[in-house]
């Protein structure tokens, strides 16, 4: 009773805000503390609650009738359930009672009412159950696995002697439905196949090598002829030896090289998808002589000579030496050197390479040993710089792991049992894609869809009526003549329904991250366009060929090869553009928009509406010296545009003044200023004001104005203004003068502003009355120049 009490104490201490109580059938989330129960690992847990029994099962909730691994307990009203962590003396209470328990303690589930204790330990590849019972009389755990029992715990209580606990090791392995123990082996003489099952419950496997054949006695004998197969599907590469290992970049990847034919290599390129931390086999690529000619198979069916499209069909071309074809499940390469035959097969999401030729020979890549270190067979001059990155996308919470994997288990039934390839690699690689990625695309049959085609290519084998049952689509190549963008794939809509192109994961990121639906607008002198993303619209349910400018003709253009869709304009087209300024920017913009697809009060389009702009600053401050032109370049974004201020001697400007001509007192000076980089349809360049002073600073010593709001001094009569506020250029005349008691030194300044036509009318009456408005009340800033010259 002392142990129990004890055993109570500890699960008080170690309770906490974790708790969760349970009166009726409950399931839980334990990714954090998984189970590897009987060599299937479990991330979560299903409870059915009675007074009859509480049953804890790990791959659904507990039916008699269904194979179940469960754990069958006697009834309570109510129990509590934590998930615990590492804890040395619970580890040792494990110990001392199975000895065969051998990796360190993990974590463990605790399942508790007031009589019984229920823990279910995680030692890495191992497990254990520890029960313990606090009153008299029997407490019976029945340990099922595939719903047939392979042990029971009995914890009986006599009233002279508590026998209080009872423990369980859950350790082993399973293979297409055989279970073995911990140290237990098993072998088919028949195919030379054998199981090992480790100590730690670690499961090995071994059969004849892809070079040897295996003659009835358990005995496998060198073979003559190599006749092998290497399926890459998804993120997975299942090798000739039957290993499987998977690609988590999105990297290009060396999938078999012949030492003794170098002119001959296959290699798989990797892209993401949905999701930025799952990658799928995107394209193969035969390299033929050396590096010389490429042939790379696409998604879609497409097929690149080079840079060169193929028109294929069922009728077998020679390109190159390769005889290619594509049907409706996708496309064959079949290559002859040396000795050797190859033939590729790609469907857009799967490949495989059967490989006949002589024995004894090494196969190098990955499948010749997709256990070698991934960075080995890395194709680096195929890679993009950022493909060996990693990302971590948050967990999906509607996939049913369980259910998937259930799915994958397909695998070990009829009619996939008549094929003598091992299934097991082909099921690790579904059930790790399907419990990390939506059943999407296609995903819930390209497994079994590879397994069988495995079949058909090694042992000429047809498992009759598979897709029947495995409720799989008749044979067709998955997007087959779809083309996308190369940042882009070929997806469902809905599971099983109409196929289009969707933005990959790393791609759509950077929009959606800032809600948006394509890149800034590009601004130049006399033009702007913009350009959105045609699947981030599709993301949308927004059809690109109903959307325009504010003027209804002016329409989006599409990309056909990157599906962009960019709206543009013009100086020569406005599309409906509105200029107007804020202090010192003028601003041109313009709207994206739906189409008004209003029918009899309704619509089943949302309505888009995406404004964009471009901005010119207005030209700012500068001081220069009069004997010489000034050039102001103005940048803003994109655009740029140049001021120029110049003296001259004659009206009809050209006569320039230098630093060595010679101007004398009371002598006609012209001045133009001109601007280039301007279009003179929207906007106008108006002088609001000029004057000189005795100082090289605009607001120092003594100052006389030429020009005050856009008109001639009227005190001053040799003052005359020409062109103001009609184009990109005017230009103004005055008497040369000087300070009196001043050097002979002046410096001249002029401010300028531009007017937007759309909004005003520019053009300054300087007779008095203003004939027409000149909007200047929002404008700044200005350019200053000023002039020194000797007299």
């Amino acid at each position: 009773m002392l142990r129990l009490l004890l055993l109570l104490s500890v699960a008080i201490a170690l309770s906490g805000a974790d708790e969760q109580v349970i009166t009726s059938n409950s399931d839980f989330d334990i990714s954090s503390c998984p189970i590897t129960y009987f060599g299937q690992k479990y991330e979560r847990v299903y409870v059915n609650v009675t007074s009859e029994n509480v049953v804890i099962c790990f791959n659904g909730y507990y039916d008699p009738q269904n194979k179940g691994d469960c754990l069958v307990r006697p009834g309570a009203v109510r129990i509590e359930f934590h998930i615990f962590g590492k804890y040395p003396y619970i580890e040792n209470l494990f110990r001392q009672d199975l000895p065969s328990i051998s990796n360190a303690l993990e974590c463990f589930l605790g399942f508790s009412d007031y009589l019984v204790l229920f823990w279910v330990a995680n030692f890495g590849s191992q497990a254990a159950l520890l029960e313990s019972f606090g009153s008299e009389g029997t407490a019976l755990t029945d340990v099922l696995v595939d719903g047939n029992k392979v042990n029971t715990v009995n914890v009986t209580n006599a009233a002279d002697n508590f026998t209080f606990h009872g423990f369980a090791d859950l350790s082993g392995c399973r293979h297409s439905g055989v279970l073995l123990r911990p140290g237990e082996v098993s072998s088919d003489p028949e195919t030379c196949f054998s199981l090992n099952c480790s100590q730690t419950a670690v499961l090995q496997t071994s059969t004849c090598g892809p070079l040897e054949r295996c003659q009835g006695n358990g005995i496998c004998s060198s073979d003559s002829l190599l006749d092998t197969i290497c399926t890459v599907t998804g993120p997975a590469v299942i090798d000739f030896h039957g290993q499987q290992n998977s690609v988590k970049d999105r990297c290009s990847y060396s999938l078999l090289r012949i030492p003794s034919v170098p002119d001959f290599q296959v290699l798989a390129n990797f892209q993401e998808r949905h999701r930025k931390d799952v990658s799928f086999l995107d394209s193969v690529m035969l390299r033929l002589n050396g590096s010389g000619i490429h042939i790379y198979l696409k998604q879609g069916g497409r097929v690149l000579l080079d840079d060169s499209a193929l028109t294929l069909n069922s009728s077998v071309q020679t390109v190159r030496g390769v005889k290619l074809s594509k049907d409706q499940t996708g496309v064959t390469a079949k290559v002859s050197l040396s000795n050797f035959k190859a033939s590729v097969f790609f469907d857009g999401s799967t490949a495989q390479i059967h490989l006949e030729g002589p024995a004894g020979q090494s196969l190098q890549g990955l499948c010749g040993n997709s256990s070698r270190s991934l960075s080995k067979e890395r194709v680096s001059e195929d890679s993009s710089t950022s493909c060996e990155m990693q990302y971590k996308d948050s967990n999906e919470t509607t996939i049913n792991c369980t259910k998937m994997t259930e799915r994958c288990n397909l695998l070990k039934e009829a009619p996939f049992s008549s094929c003598d390839i091992d299934p097991e690699p082909y099921i690790s690689a579904c059930i790790d894609t399907l419990c990390s990625y939506s059943d999407l695309d296609h995903l819930r049959c390209q497994f079994l869809e590879a397994y069988a085609r495995a079949c058909s290519l090694k042992s000429n084998t047809t498992l009759e009526d598979w897709r029947s049952k495995a409720d799989c689509s008749p044979p067709g190549a998955f997007c087959q003549d779809r083309t996308c963008s190369d940042h882009e794939f070929c997806g469902e809509k809905t599971a099983g329904g109409e196929t289009r192109c969707f933005c990959r994961a790393i791609f759509a990121s950077k929009y959606r991250k800032i809600n948006s639906l394509g890149d800034p607008p590009v601004c130049s002198e006399n033009s702007a366009s913009l350009s959105l993303v045609g699947c981030l619209l599709e993301d949308k349910g927004i059809d690109h060929s109903v959307l325009q400018l504010k003027e209804p003709t002016c329409r989006g253009q599409i990309d056909k090869q990157t599906h962009m869709v960019t709206f543009s304009f013009n100086s020569a087209n406005l599309c409906g553009m509105e200029i107007t300024n804020n202090n010192s920017q003028v601003i041109y913009k313009n709207t994206i928009m739906s189409q008004n697809l209003f029918s009899g009060g309704i619509t089943r389009q949302d309505q888009v509406y995406i404004d964009f702009s471009c901005i010119q600053t207005q030209p700012d401050i500068q001081t220069a010296i009069f004997r010489s032109s000034v050039v102001q370049v103005i940048s803003s974004g994109p655009w740029r545009y140049s001021l120029t201020m110049k003296a001259y001697t004659d009206p009809g400007r050209t006569q320039a003044v230098y630093s060595n001509t010679e101007v004398r007192l009371n002598q006609k000076i012209w001045v133009e200023l001109d601007t280039d980089g301007l279009d003179e349809k929207l906007v106008a360049v108006v002088t609001d004001s000029c004057w000189a002073t005795d100082q090289a600073s605009p607001t120092g010593g003594r100052k006389y104005y030429l020009i005050k709001n856009g008109c001639p001094n009227s005190e001053d009569q040799t003052v005359t203004v020409e062109g103001n506020g009609e184009g990109t250029s005017n230009y103004f005349s005055f008497n040369m003068f000087q300070f009196t008691g001043s050097s002979a030194e002046l410096y001249l300044h002029c401010k300028l502003q531009l007017c937007v036509k759309q909004e005003n009318s520019c053009v300054k009456n300087c007779d008095g009355a203003r004939k027409r408005r000149f909007a200047r009340s929002n404008y700044e800033a200005a350019a200053f120049i000023s002039m020194a010259w000797t007299t």
